[in-house]
This record gives C-alpha cells, structure tokens and sequence, in this order.
C-alpha cells in the first residue's frame, strides 16, 4: 500500500480497531475478612453506571491532525502501557507501524515500559521485545535523560496516564523529560489525558524546598498532593512559571471537561502501576500515599491496594469510634483482617502477618476527601498508638508539602485546622494553576 494512502487511512483503521482487554493484576493468596466493629455510615445504594461521553486522548489527536509536530523528525517517545487508544491499542506500536512517524528511541519510567515491575526497583535500560527500538530507563542508573540518550532524536514526545497525586512519579518524569529537551533545544511534545481522577484540588502545596527533603521525582515542582492536573496542564505551568524555556507543544485530550472522572470517558482503564488497579484506588492514593512513609500498610500484598489502613498492633474498633467527631463525607469505613503475600522482592509491609485494618470504601466520590480523611485517621492512630506509631522517612514531610505542616502534625494540632491553612495555601495557587488550564471546568 502506498505511504500517502497509509496515513490517510490511520484515523479511520483508530475508530475501526475492536476494544482490547485492559491489562489484569494477579490476585493475592488471602482476601480480608469483615470484623465486627460496626461502619462510620450507612452504605449508599448500588449507583448506576455514569454516563459516558466520547474523549480521545491526545495520542490520536496527534495523528488526526497535528501529525507535523513529528513528521520527517527522528522521535524520541517517553511512555509506557498506560499510553492507549479509546480501542486500547498501544501507542509504542500505533506510532512504530505509523508511516509519518520515525521512532528511534523509547524512555521507560517507574514500572517499566510494558508496565508490570514493582514500584521503587531501579530498571535497566535495553531493548523492546516487539518494536527492537532502544529502551532507555528514567528510573534506574538515571531519572533525566542524559544528552547522550538524546543524541539523534529531533522531538522528545510524551504520553502517560498519571493518576493526579504529586508522589506518583509518572509527572515528574515528564518534568525532568521536558528539562532535558529543553537543555539540548529539543522540541517537547505532551500528549495529553484526562485527570483520571478530575480537576479537584487538595491537600498541602509543597514548598520547592521539599524537592531535596524527599525524592525529587516524588515532589519535583510546587502541586498540592492532589493537584488536579493534567500532565499537560502542569507541563504548561512548570515551563512558563519556573523557567524551563522548553519549546512546548501541548496536544490537549479531545473532550474532556474537568469534573469527569475517568469511568466516564469511555476510554479503556489499564493498571497505570501494579497497586493502581481502579479509580477507586486512584482517587484513595492521593491521601493514602502518606501513609506509605509511615509503619503502617494500605493494603500492598491484598486483593485491594490503596484500600485500607492497617496494622498488627492497630485497635480498629477503637479508631472508628474516635473517627466518628469529624463526620467524614463520602466514606465508609469497617474492620477488617488480612494476611499480606504477594511476589519476592515486592515491597509488601507486614508479609504474612495477621494485620487488624480499617477498610475504606467510597460512597460518594465528588464528596470524599481523601487527604483529609487520611490526615484524621493519622492523628486519631497516633493519638491512640502513640509508642508503636511510626513515621519512617523524611519522604512523609515532602509529602506533607512543607515544614510547618510537618511541625503542626507532630505537635499534635487539630487535622481540621491544618486542612483549612492548606485551603488557604491552594486557594492562592489556584489562581497561578489557572492561567494554565486547558479544559473547561464547572457542571
């Protein structure tokens, strides 16, 4: 077939493909079982399905109609599984096959480029089993890419699903991706997704003096723990608000509007990370994660990570009750048991012991607050537990966003007063966040 009828014909062969199965987790050896503490509120009913609507992510937009970002250019692509079409096609394969398209180069983030690797182990750079393209890692001997990674590539591009919380590291990749071009004068391209999670924001703003405190590539620029972003929205507001000096182009997802959630874009859901399994975990990591600096388990190593708050030694009737006073919306919370087991050299906290939990399920997610209600189960456990509570690293005060908030919680302070300084902070935020949004927002 000739070339030109071959890239005339892409569009048509997206919206032809057959849906492909999401990617599947491997399910744990033990299931939690229900204890006897009674929950903080009455289960809501068995909601319908939400009403989906048609968005295309900016990898297809691509190539309907901005195709001259990267045409007759060597491409650089940083990605991973998470980059699909509405058909669930990957975008490695769509734009290797792609006439138009010379890809030389593939990064790979945390995870891994097929997706699958345990978060936190370093992966080395190779090749791709299908495409035979040169993988270079951005979570292994380096986490930017190096000029010598660059040499031969004339446009870096970008495309993964982030989840909207500022310790998932796959944003940051982006920044420091988009760092890197900018260094060699390498045009950077970002295609864009929906914030899976919307456009809400909350939680701490992190300071830039917190970059060092903790991991970079967990805290790189100043986004509250839920920022409410797209990765093409914070690529927009780092390179203008803190003088990267990239030659951006941004390929804004076809559609969306901020207030919808993920299950209502009709775009396939894939395990963005191995404990990432669904937009409830999602939405819950963006306050459980502060948990993961602390001794005690979300759930690593259960058939539902990012569910649940546990520990052998936790009093988990005790804990609801005391959870009670703050009234917390859109939640739902009970006693329940598990035993952690999961795969060797999984970081998996409490491996094979009799763990005591409170299990998280949402209720109502445009009302749930899931940094402040993790900061309140926090207090309520250390206030209960105050010799076996731990917090572990330096991590869990990068995440808290700055020293004061840090200081507020070792002191003791009301979470409901250290939540209302971080509206204060995000209100303020806000109206910088604004000026870089792309889609609109409101009913």
């Amino acid at each position: 077939m000739p070339r030109q009828l071959y890239s005339l014909l892409i569009p048509l062969l997206l919206a032809a493909l057959a849906p492909a199965a999401c990617q599947s987790s491997p399910q744990p050896a033990d299931t939690p079982r229900e204890g006897s503490a009674a929950p903080l509120e009455t289960a809501a009913p068995v909601a319908e399905p939400p009403a989906t609507t048609e968005v295309l992510p900016g990898l297809e937009v691509l190539l309907r109609d901005s195709l001259h970002l990267v045409r007759s250019k060597r491409v650089g692509f940083v990605t991973n599984q998470s980059a699909l079409t509405r058909t669930g096609e990957s975008g490695i394969d769509l734009l290797h096959r792609a006439p138009e398209v010379n890809l030389v180069a593939l990064y790979g983030p945390e995870h891994g480029l097929r997706g699958g690797v345990e978060g936190g182990v370093k992966i080395e750079s190779g090749r791709d089993a299908t495409t035979g393209l040169p993988v270079h890692s951005l979570y292994g001997r380096t986490q930017k890419p190096t000029p010598e990674m660059l040499r031969g590539v004339d446009v870096l591009v970008f495309d993964m699903q982030d989840i909207g919380a500022r310790p998932y590291t796959f944003v940051w990749t982006m920044a420091m991706a988009m760092e890197a071009a900018a260094a060699q004068g390498i045009p950077f391209v970002v295609l864009d997704r929906p914030n899976p999670i919307t456009g809400r924001a909350e939680g701490p703003l992190m300071q830039m003096e917190m970059r060092t405190v903790g991991q970079p590539i967990t805290g790189y620029y100043p986004v509250p723990l839920r920022h409410g972003m797209t990765v093409g929205e914070v690529a927009r507001y780092v390179n203008q608000e803190f003088g990267v000096g990239a030659r951006l182009h941004v390929v804004p997802a076809a559609g969306w509007r901020s207030e919808q959630w993920f299950d209502e874009t009709a775009l396939p859901w894939v395990n963005p990370s191995p404990n990432i399994r669904s937009l409830d975990a999602a939405l819950t990591y963006s306050g459980l994660v502060l948990l993961e600096a602390t001794n005690l388990t979300v759930g690593r190593g259960t058939d539902a990570p990012m569910s649940y708050v546990g520990a052998p030694w936790l009093n988990t009737a005790s804990l609801i009750a005391r959870v009670r006073q703050y009234d917390l919306p859109g939640v739902q919370l009970d006693t329940v048991r598990f035993t952690p087991r999961g795969p060797e050299g999984a970081w998996i906290p409490f491996r094979g012991e009799n763990v005591r939990a409170v299990r998280m399920q949402i209720t109502d997610r445009d009302a749930f607050q899931p940094v402040f209600t993790t900061l309140v189960l926090m207090h309520e456990i250390r206030n209960l537990h105050p010799q076996q509570f731990k917090i572990l690293n330096q991590g869990f005060t990068q995440m808290m966003g700055s020293r004061w908030a840090r200081q507020a919680f070792d002191r003791g302070e009301d979470p409901r007063e250290i939540a209302r300084r971080w509206e204060q902070e995000n209100r303020e935020w806000i109206q910088v966040r604004d000026r870089y949004r792309l889609y609109p927002a409101g009913e």
